[in-house]
Formats: structure tokens, C-alpha cells, sequence
């Protein structure tokens, strides 16, 4: 399907595109790892938040700010970054920016209050959301035909390597270095980075005057508006949502400033999106099933560091295994991955089916959640996360950029990865709400069962009391504790029941895809493998001459 043509004409290109060898590629994975090292910032920071709020003194409802702060700026930043790096370079504005994301970490383990707290970790999220576009814009630019699925699958790592390696690397950090290096660990990385891009980038030119048509208006309306929107989906559960004033107000101007926004784009000459690419039916689904999988690889994240924090009390360096168990094996995955879609005879779509359905089987598998799992038990469902994670993330990707030329890609990268973004948002919050009203629910049942059934089992006695009335002479004070012991199994059973409900939810979520997977989009094959042209049709008004026929 071709891409309608947009109302003025493209942003010239670079006039000298230098050839590929080892140098151009040492940028390429100087760039990959700047990405990686802004996600471990990411990551590690919210995973070892309560060790953060522990050392910082800060509260939980400032810690929930901590973390949202920083992803509103980030989100932002991936929307808009395309336009910047187009006019300073990509060479200068990637080490500009994997500079300045180092250089925040210093000052931040002794901010004096959480405002200036907050105002460092925005600035330091800005810069991390704007080397995500980059790297795409890189592997699809610099990277020769026959390599560039394999530039799209290191992408893809930003979402199934970085993010499973987070937690391991928190508990690292945090047993063996010290607090301090949650925030530090990114300044010996970023300084490797650094020496990587500034020896293998090509220096582009510098397009200064892109300045005269910048789209103020447009930057000015969705800047505060994807703002508004992320604040919404990371505080709206703890604040109870449209119950509170703040919620409200943000989801209504934030929602109002971003339709406007898209209207704006729409019909501007030089827009920061271009949202006639949704008329193209590949993008417009690879997009939608980019979101829908990065949600649900997040919710798949989520729920046994979440069982075995909550029911088992397991600290991050004893959950560790189960996070490496699915990052490490995807440095092998992800290029055999990339190996089978360069392949003219693969059809991505049925990798995506295949990948999806593996997702859905460890969700279903996980239904038969019970309070005696321990971290071993997992191991089955991870196992089946290392096959589907990159047969599904590297085929969206490609259904999503094989159709389009090179100088589309800074027009698609901001929405990839702002889209991408919006994802890690989303499911952060569906996470929050369904474990909230799955537990809620769940509890309260069970305690309504157990009134009851109270007069009913009232001769059996109560087995938790008769186990601990030895351990004090006061029958009150023996009460009392049974009482708690009782409510404890309650509250650990009905946490139990709601994440096998998420898992639940995830099942049906990845049906869904399958289904949709087969059925919506065209394939696509990898670049210059396409099908072969089809001869033209011989005319009809002159009859063919003999084979036999000399030649004049």
C-alpha cells in the first residue's frame, strides 16, 4: 500500500552517506549501548526505589512522584527528538545528550529536598528519552540492506534485553556498591558509549536553519499534553483516580491539548509526526501490536517479582535469577530471531503468531498460581518469555519500517518509541488497577466466606489459636495474634488469586493478537529479498511473432 504523500516536500537528506565497515559499526553499537545504559537508568531506579527511600528519607507518595516525574519527561522527549537530532546531527546531538544524562547522575544521591530531586531526575529522563529515536534512525540509516533486520533486532533489545537486566543489576549495585550507585552506575557505561559514537558516527551536517520553520505551535501544544497523560496513568490509581481534582484537571486539558495536537500535525507542512502513515494497514497494526506486546511483556515482568516480593518476601538479589533467566538467553534469541525474518521464504506475520502464542501459553500456565510457588517454579514460564519475546517485538518492528524509505524513518521513530513509551505507562498503571481490584475483590470474599461458614465450623475450634496458645499466658493477647496470623493469610491468598487473574487477563490479551497478526496485516520481506517483479502483460493489439521467425 503506498504512503500518501505529504503536503510539502521531505527535509533534505545529508548529501554524503559514508560506506559501512568496522568504524560506522562501532558507532552503531556505541549508540545501541547509550540506549541501554539510559534503560538500566530507567529500571534500576524504580526497582530499587524503596532502597532509594530508605537512604533519601523520602516518603512513598514522593517516591511515586520520583518515578513519574521522570517518565512524563522521558515520554515527552522520544515524541519530539527526531526533529532535534535532524538539525544538530546525529553525531553531536547523541553525545550531547548520553553526556548530559551521566553527568545528572553525579549531584542526584545528595539533592537536599525533593524538589530538586524531582527537577534533576526530569532533566535526566529528558535525556534519556531522546537517544531511543536515535538508535532506530541509525540502524535503519547506516546499516546495509543485507544487515538492517539484525539493526532492527539490536533495537529490539531496548525492550527485552534492558528491561529483564534491571533488576539483577539493582541488586548488584545495591549488595555489593552501595546505594549511591543505583544512580552512578550509568557514568562508566556512558563514558564507553561516548568514545564509541564519537569514533564510529559520521559527523552529518548541521542544519541550523531548520530553526525558521520550526513547528512552535505544534511543540508547545503536545509538550504539556503528553505530559499531562503520563502524570495520569502512574498517579491516577494511588490518587483514586477522577475522584481526585489533580487527575481530573490533567485528563481533561491533558486529553483536550493532545486531540488538538494531533489535529495540528495533521494539518501542518512540517509536522513532528506524520500521522498519514496510520492509513498504511501494516503500520497502523505494527503499531497497535507494539503496544499491545510491550504491555503485556510488562505485565509479565511484573507479576512474579511481585508474588515472590509480596508472598514469599523475596529481596531483588534472590529474584535476580528469574530476571537474568529471560535477559541473557536474548543475546542469542534475538539474532537467531533476525536470522529466520531476513529470510525471503519466513513470513514475519507467522513468527509474530508463533511468538504471541508462546506468551499466551507461559499467561495460561501461570493461572495455576498458588501460595507454595517458589522462584523455581517460574522458570517453565520464563522459559517460554525467551522464545516469544523477540519472535514478537522484532516482526512488529519490521511490519512497522520495511515499507518505508530512508527518509521516513525520522517521521516513524518518534512515534515508535513514543508510542513505546505510552506502552511501559499503560501497563504500569493496568498493573496497579488489576492488582488493586482483583485483591480487593478476592478478600473481600474470602472474608465474607469466612463469616459465613463461622457458626458452622465454630465447634472445630480455631487451629491458628490452638498452635500458638502456647507461646503466651494471655488468652487475649493469644487472640489478638491469631487474629493477625488469620488476616495475613487472607491478605497473602487473595494477592495470589488476583495475579493469577492478571495472568488471566494475559491469555486472552495474546489470543487476541494471534488473531489479529493473521488476519490484518501484509507481509513484508526483508530489504532486498521482495518478491519478484511480475513480467508485463504482452499487448494485445500486435500478435506475437514465431519463435522461429528471423530476426530483422
Amino acid at each position: 500500500m503506498a504512503l500518501p504523500s505529504p503536503t510539502a516536500a521531505p527535509p533534505a537528506q545529508p548529501s554524503y552517506m559514508p560506506p559501512f565497515g568496522m568504524r560506522t559499526l562501532i558507532g552503531c553499537l556505541g549508540m545501541l549501548l547509550a540506549v541501554h545504559v539510559a534503560g538500566f537508568n530507567e529500571h534500576i531506579t524504580e526497582i530499587g526505589l524503596s532502597d532509594i527511600r530508605g537512604a533519601m528519607h523520602i516518603g512513598h507518595d514522593e517516591g511515586t512522584w520520583f518515578i513519574s516525574t521522570y517518565e512524563a519527561f522521558n515520554i515527552a522527549a522520544m515524541a519530539f527528538t527526531p526533529w532535534f537530532y535532524m538539525t544538530f546531527s546525529i553525531y553531536r546531538f547523541s553525545i550531547f545528550m548520553t553526556a548530559v544524562l551521566a553527568l545528572l547522575s553525579i549531584p542526584l544521591p545528595f539533592m537536599p529536598d525533593m524538589i530538586s530531586l524531582c527537577f534533576l531526575r526530569a532533566a535526566q529522563g529528558l535525556s534519556a528519552g531522546c537517544l531511543p529515536p536515535v538508535l532506530m534512525t541509525v540502524m535503519l540509516k547506516y546499516l546495509p540492506p543485507p544487515i538492517k533486520v539484525f539493526g532492527i533486532g539490536g533495537y529490539a533489545m531496548s525492550a527485552t534485553f534492558g528491561p529483564n537486566l534491571g533488576g539483577p543489576l539493582e541488586a548488584l549495585w545495591f549488595e555489593h556498591f552501595g546505594w549511591h550507585w543505583l544512580y552512578w552506575e550509568v557514568i562508566p557505561l556512558s563514558a564507553i558509549a561516548i568514545a564509541m559514537m564519537a569514533y564510529g558516527l559520521p559527523k552529518d551536517p548541521v542544519h541550523l536553519e531548520r530553526f525558521m520553520k520550526f513547528n512552535w505551535r505544534g511543540f508547545f501544544i503536545g509538550v504539556p499534553s503528553i505530559l499531562c497523560v503520563v502524570t495520569v496513568l502512574y498517579q491516577g490509581d494511588r490518587l483514586d483516580w477522577f475522584r481526585s481534582p489533580i487527575i481530573s484537571h490533567l485528563t481533561f486539558w491533558g486529553g483536550a491539548l493532545f486531540l488538538g495536537f494531533l489535529f495540528h500535525e495533521w494539518h501542518h507542512h512540517t509536522p513532528f509526526f506524520r500521522l498519514q502513515y496510520w492509513k498504511n494497514r501494516n503500520i497502523a497494526m505494527s503499531m497497535l501490536t507494539l503496544v499491545g506486546v510491550l504491555v503485556i511483556c510488562g505485565l509479565m515482568m511484573e507479576v512474579p517479582s511481585t508474588y515472590l516480593a509480596e508472598v514469599r518476601g523475596y529481596r531483588p538479589s534472590q529474584t535476580a535469577p528469574i530476571a537474568l533467566m529471560v535477559a541473557l538467553p536474548q543475546l542469542i534469541m534475538l539474532p537467531l530471531t533476525a536470522a529466520l525474518c531476513n529470510m525471503r521464504s519466513v513470513d514475519c506475520r507467522y513468527l509474530l503468531g508463533i511468538g504471541m502464542s508462546c506468551l499466551g501459553l507461559a499467561a495460561f500456565l501461570g493461572t495455576w498460581l498458588t501460595p507454595d510457588w517458589v522462584r523455581d517454579n517460574f522458570y517453565l514460564l520464563q522459559g517460554l518469555q525467551i522464545v516469544g519475546q523477540p519472535m514478537v517485538v522484532i516482526p512488529v518492528l519490521m511490519l512497522a519500517t520495511m515499507s518505508l524509505g530512508p527518509a521516513d524513518g525520522p517521521f516513524i521513530s518518534g512515534m515508535v518509541n513514543m508510542l513505546k513509551g505510552m506502552a511501559n505507562a499503560v501497563a504500569a498503571a493496568l498493573f496497579e488497577i488489576l492488582l488493586r481490584r482483583r485483591e480487593q475483590y478476592h478478600s473481600n470474599m474470602l472474608l465474607d466466606r469466612s463469616g459465613n461458614n463461622a457458626t458452622a465450623l465454630s465447634g472445630m475450634g480455631n487451629p491458628i489459636e490452638n498452635a500458638i496458645q502456647n507461646s503466651s499466658p494471655d488468652s487475649a493477647h493469644v487472640s489478638r495474634n491469631a487474629l493477625q496470623i488469620f488476616h495475613t493469610y487472607v491478605h497473602e491468598q487473595s494477592v495470589v488469586l488476583a495475579l493469577a487473574d492478571i495472568y488471566l487477563v494475559i491469555a486472552v490479551l495474546c489470543a487476541a493478537y494471534v488473531v489479529l497478526a493473521i488476519i490484518l496485516p501484509k507481509r513484508v520481506y526483508p530489504p532486498g529479498k521482495g518478491p519478484a517483479p511480475k513480467p508485463a502483460p504482452a499487448p494485445t493489439s500486435v500478435p506475437a511473432a514465431p519463435l522461429s521467425a528471423p530476426a530483422h
